[in-house]
């Protein structure tokens, strides 16, 4: 059996053509050019790419798959896509394997939380009482959990940018997306309009959060939104769909804004105004004409960018208005202790400096906060901290230095490897690319509020986006080809035609 690697490093395309071949083609050994054709669609391959469409869905409805039975569900779902995976190569004589660059910052986590499972850990230098623990990681439990889920969450990466191969795919997805993000933005309204806000599906009562949607934290759903609205707004801003389409785009757009304003989010709300005005500052010159439009000067295409910008914001606030009432922007303005805007956060992240502090290498561990944190409570105690409502602090309690480190190298890979990606003439595939960026860029800045990553269906979402983004020129090729093979379709229709005509 052979190995096919694809190469997902980003470079910039070396014509005006498309993506340099070179180093973005497929390299396969021993498969004739059918073989390479026939790979696409094999069944297990084809079995793969649904799997990863279902899990959007079933990870969110699965109160965003926060709970360990859900979490196992995870994991049996990324076991089966691993045997797929197999299964295509076996099938293939070839088995595929990406070496995009975001991958390694993944693998890196890994390996430290393998690390921290290591007892390497003095019996009486971690500083808690009755604490058993020999291991790097204060809380061995927690560490092996999140392992579990970032293995998974990797597996579905990486088969993201295998398996979303082709044009097609490439929309498939995207519709999916956008269609599935529509209608949780529809039900979490409804929800929101015939419960007190503690109730998820109208029978599970919560005591200690506000739910919205299928989600315990309203906020989960917020950043959960970010991501859904990313891949409309980026074709709608890219010039990507035709005039008859546009009226749908917006109203997807319009419900899922109102819905993540309606969560009275404001993490959610500064992130979703970064977004908007991400996308105008990156979208090129004449991006928001059709695609048989001719495109206008930079200014003129700056202005209608910002006045598209300035509309939508008006949109989503008058469709607020309209469903909540002035309470939602009391609600916003207002705070819950005029000492503390932030609801306790600053505490929270004074908090996690001082685990930073003590553990700068490699952290306490993978999801050891909960523990660490009663040590340097300076509180009551009244409430248990699990997360530190700021993903980038976490990542440094947890991680360390390390951890800090494969965090940034991911971030930045992803926008080099973006911005790369979106220098093509295939409007849809820019518009998904600039879109999937504006979505990532959404949830990195709500990361500085809230923890909407570490919610598994966030962080699924965030990754397929990733992918999305970063996706190599293999489905731009693709679409070149299915354009070429209607244009000699026709080709050969007309013809006679024009025999006809001219006899």
């Amino acid at each position: 059996m052979t190995t096919s690697i694809f190469n997902g490093s980003a470079h910039p395309p070396a014509d005006a053509g498309g993506a340099d071949k070179s180093l973005s083609a497929p390299i396969s050994v021993g498969l004739t050019m059918r073989e390479q054709t026939k790979r696409r669609h094999t069944i297990a391959g084809r079995l793969v790419f649904l799997t990863i469409c279902v899990a959007v869905v079933t990870t969110t409805l699965a109160y965003g798959s926060t709970h360990n039975w859900a979490l196992a569900a995870f994991a049996l779902s990324a076991a089966g896509i691993v045997c797929l995976w197999c299964v295509d190569g076996l099938r293939l004589r070839s088995v595929q394997v990406s070496i995009n660059p975001l991958l390694w910052p993944l693998l890196g986590m890994i390996l430290l939380g393998l690390i921290q499972l290591l007892p390497l850990r003095a019996p009486d230098s971690a500083g808690l009482p009755l604490s058993p623990a020999r291991t790097l990681s204060l809380d061995p439990y927690a560490t092996r959990l999140v392992l579990v889920q970032v293995v998974c969450l990797l597996i579905y990466f990486a088969a993201s940018l295998i398996f979303i191969n082709t044009s097609r795919r490439l929309r498939t997805i995207s519709l999916t997306i956008t269609i599935f993000g529509l209608l949780l933005a529809i039900f979490g309204l409804i929800q929101y309009l015939t419960t007190d806000g503690t109730r998820v599906y109208w029978f599970r009562q919560l005591t200690q959060s506000q739910a919205f949607g299928p989600f315990i934290n309203r906020h989960h759903f917020a950043g959960y939104m970010e991501l859904t609205i990313a891949l409309p707004l980026g074709l709608l801003f890219s010039g990507a769909i035709e005039n008859y389409q546009r009226p749908v785009y917006v109203f997807a757009i319009a419900i899922m804004g109102v819905a993540l304003i309606m969560t009275n989010s404001r993490g959610g709300m500064i992130a979703l105004a970064a977004e908007i005005l991400f996308l105008v500052v990156i979208a090129g010159p004449g991006l928001l004409h059709s695609r048989h439009q001719p495109r206008d000067g930079p200014i003129q295409a700056a202005v209608l960018r910002a006045g598209l910008a300035f509309a939508l914001i008006a949109a989503l606030a008058g469709g607020a208005f309209l469903i909540g009432g002035s309470e939602v922007f009391t609600r916003l303005l207002g705070t819950p202790s005029a000492a503390d805007p932030t609801s306790g956060r600053t505490h929270f992240w004074a908090v996690t400096l001082d685990v930073i502090k003590a553990y700068p290498i490699a952290g306490s561990g993978l999801g050891s906060l909960g523990v660490i944190y009663t040590r340097y409570d300076s509180h009551n105690g009244l409430f248990r901290l699990e997360q530190a409502h700021n993903d980038y602090l976490q990542t440094l309690s947890d991680g360390g230095i390390i951890g800090g480190t494969l965090g940034l190298a991911f971030v930045v890979i992803l926008f080099r490897q973006g911005f790369a990606r979106r220098e093509t003439d295939d409007k849809f595939r820019r518009g998904v690319a600039t879109g999937a960026l504006a979505g990532c860029f959404a949830v990195l800045i709500h990361s500085f509020f809230d923890f909407p990553l570490h919610t598994t269906a966030n962080a699924l979402l965030f990754l397929i986006l990733a992918a999305l983004a970063t996706q190599d020129s293999r489905v731009e090729q693709e679409s070149d080809h299915r354009r070429r093979r209607r244009h000699r379709s026709r080709s050969r229709v007309s013809g006679p035609r024009a025999v006809a005509t001219g006899s």
